[in-house]
């Protein structure tokens, strides 16, 4: 595991559109961290590096944002077991080309498959995060 600080919105952004390039079609993302740490930040910074140019927002009560085909946002807060996202088709998308970014991913632990990387965020100031990633 890494680590970078970032002292503001805008730097979480490049750190994540930097880290955008090493990612290939078909991974997955688990974003952790509290409310307010940043995730939504950071996943704008991912569609950024991808070439996404439709705004990012969170997706809490859709469940998933499919942004052309090239990063699905999924938010599981909502979500109490991975049976739901089963159900809800969610887990289709993870057998697909784009990019899986996924808030929340404990709550459908059992359904993740193998081999997903990890990015934490922790508040550390009122502007400052300390992104922790593989």
């Amino acid at each position: 595991m890494a680590e970078f600080v970032s002292h503001s919105a805008e730097e979480t952004v490049s750190f994540a559109a930097e880290y955008a390039k090493r990612l290939k079609g078909g991974d997955i993302v688990l974003l952790k961290g509290d409310l307010g740490a940043g995730k939504t930040v950071f996943c704008k910074g991912l569609a950024k590096g991808l070439g996404v140019e439709d705004e990012i927002l969170s997706p809490t009560y859709a469940y998933m944002n499919d942004y052309s085909g090239k990063l699905y946002h999924f938010d599981c807060y909502r979500l109490s077991c991975g049976e739901q996202a089963e159900g809800l088709g969610l887990t289709d998308y993870f057998y697909m080309d784009g990019i899986c970014v996924i808030e929340w991913a404990e709550n459908i632990a059992s359904v993740l498959p193998s081999g997903c990387r990890e990015v934490r965020l922790e508040k550390t100031g009122e502007n400052e995060r300390l992104i922790i990633y593989e």
